[in-house]
């Protein structure tokens, strides 16, 4: 009898039908370490059954879907009237749905509630992580529009409620809303004061009407979106409705979807306003101080989706490893395999520790934390978000040729990966954030080395890493030139003192020996080999 030639051996079942949130020991270690302990068990159980569900084979099969069958424009009706609409497949809404419902644009409503938000967007970013974009900026509008009262008494019980309204329909009548955001024109890009969206007062009652462009505006099908243009008195932000309280269509004309190398699932659009009403947000002048509370949030979330996407592509190669076989046993049993396996989990686990601390100062609240939060977030977006396109494909590698298949998923993991480095401010436009608040806000470093310093003599190559920051910091000449390499140590550092603080000692001792100490090569897998590097794998193995 023939030998069957389809006989499959040696393969790895799909990573599926398992609890992301629990199988992500340093994640879920984090949110214990940060939530109030009379929250946990409301914590745990709702964070469990996202991760049960974000693990599911059935929502995995519509984030492929998603992104498989991305959005149209539809800028005219069959009669030729404008309508300016985006058509999205049924999974993005399913997937939009399931996310608004599990809080993730409610933070602001809740107790604990940014640490965890931020657990469950980590989650949600390894199912999907296009529809994290109209998440965030809902998420992140509040705060701007709590600069008015009166509209955030009428905008934020929408912004923060559980349930999504796809239709496209007045606010007044639906039970929860989407927000946007359209800050970059092509002139200026980050330069955001280079606008030149004009923006004319229509009443004493801060109503406008603008006419401009916008170059990227994500999520055009939101209610509402926070833009920024030029008024009377300077660069001024402004809420644009997509509906009229009549019921008529603003004037949003959305003249193209941008063809991205990821994010492909979301829509990116040019916008033009034209006669576009508007109302002011803050004061005329002050638009970049109105606006820059919720690029900080967004901001985070960069860190976050980073942490997700990183912990995903970690999570498929310590699987594939655990049940690939080559020369006579497993891959993950393979000295050299280990070591790249280990190193991974070490920068994965280091973002997942950095971005839900950063989380818990924004529930903390305080001056110290805010002081904290605006030299830390800026650092993280710099370092976390470069960090995920390496991880990402040295993941991909550890696949070997299943992981270059699109059937894995890895490709998409890698297109995804650079992303969250350009938006919200490249990692020019974070180093010189970072130079702002180290020159003009002394608070922020003296809170940042309060931080670092909790860790202070528990580790010898910490401290030193430490010393040689404060020595960095005391010369400030050129400063601007060698800003990237001064951010980096920045972060590197305090994610060293994190985990120094909070993680197993494996973990700790391989990050402080190889970012810290200087005992690393050029490429992931060149750990020193005498470290306890299995510990480090297997703390970071998913669990089905």
């Amino acid at each position: 009898m023939a030998a069957s030639t389809h006989t499959v051996t040696n393969q790895a079942p799909p990573l599926v039908e398992y609890d992301l949130f629990n199988a992500d020991r340093a994640l879920a270690e984090a949110v214990d370490r940060h939530l109030d302990p009379q929250l946990l068990d409301e914590a745990h159980a709702e964070l469990s059954a996202l991760g049960r569900t974000s693990g599911s084979a059935q929502v995995q099969e519509w984030g492929r879907l998603a992104n498989e069958n991305p959005p149209k424009l539809r800028t005219h009706d069959r009669y030729g009237n404008r309508i300016d609409e985006v058509e999205f497949h049924p999974s993005w809404h399913r997937l939009l749905g399931k996310g608004v419902s599990a809080g993730l644009t409610a933070a602001w409503a809740r107790p604990g509630g940014h640490v965890r938000r931020a657990a469950g967007f980590l989650l949600w970013t390894q199912v999907e992580a296009g529809n994290g974009c109209p998440l965030s900026m809902t998420h992140a509008a509040v705060p701007a529009l709590r600069t008015d009262p009166a509209l955030a008494a009428e905008w934020e019980p929408r912004l923060t409620s559980t349930i999504y309204d796809q239709d496209l329909r007045h606010a007044d009548g639906k039970a929860g809303a989407l927000f946007g955001m359209g800050m970059t024109e092509k002139q200026g890009g980050s330069d955001v004061r280079a606008n030149t969206t004009s923006a004319r007062p229509l009443a004493e009652d801060g109503t406008y009407e603008l006419t401009g462009h916008k170059w990227f505006c994500s999520a055009p099908m939101s209610d509402g979106f926070l833009v920024l243009a030029q008024a009377p008195d300077g660069l001024t932000c402004f809420l644009v409705p997509r509906v009229l309280a009549d019921g008529t269509r603003n004037v949003f004309r959305i003249q193209r979807l941008k063809d991205k190398l990821g994010n492909r699932s979301n829509a990116s659009s040019e916008v033009e306003f034209d006669g576009t009403w508007a109302r002011r947000v803050g004061d005329e002048g002050r638009g970049v101080r109105t606006i820059i509370e919720m690029v900080a949030a967004t901001r985070l979330d960069c860190v976050l989706g980073s942490a997700g996407l990183m912990r995903q592509a970690v999570a498929q190669a310590v699987h594939h490893c655990t049940y690939r076989e080559a020369f006579g046993g497993r891959l993950v049993d393979k000295p050299l395999m280990r070591n790249v396996l280990a190193d991974l989990a070490l920068e994965s686990e280091a973002a997942t520790t950095l971005a839900l601390r950063l989380a818990a100062a924004y529930d903390d609240g305080s001056e110290q934390e805010r002081a904290f939060l605006r030299l830390a977030v800026p650092a993280a977006k710099y370092w976390v978000t470069k960090r995920c396109t390496p991880v990402a494909v040295e993941a991909l590698e550890c696949l070997g040729g299943n992981g270059y298949v699109e059937e894995s998923g890895m490709p998409r993991l890698l297109r995804e990966s650079p992303l969250n480095s350009i938006w919200e401010g490249a990692g020019n436009v974070q180093a010189l954030d970072v130079l702002r608040a180290l020159q003009r806000e002394p608070g922020a470093l003296n809170a940042y080395l309060q931080e670092v310093g909790r860790a202070r003599g528990a580790d010898h190559r910490l401290d030193g890493a430490i010393k040689n920051l404060l020595t960095e910091l005391a010369d400030l000449e050129g400063i601007e030139g060698r800003a990237r390499r001064l951010v980096e140590r920045i972060a590197v550092v305090l994610q060293g003192s994190l985990l120094v603080r909070f993680a197993p000692s494996e973990v700790a001792d391989a990050f402080c020996a190889s970012r810290l100490g200087g005992d690393w090569g050029s490429a992931f897998g060149t750990l020193p080999h005498s470290l306890d590097l299995g510990s480090v794998v297997e703390r970071a193995r998913p669990v089905p």
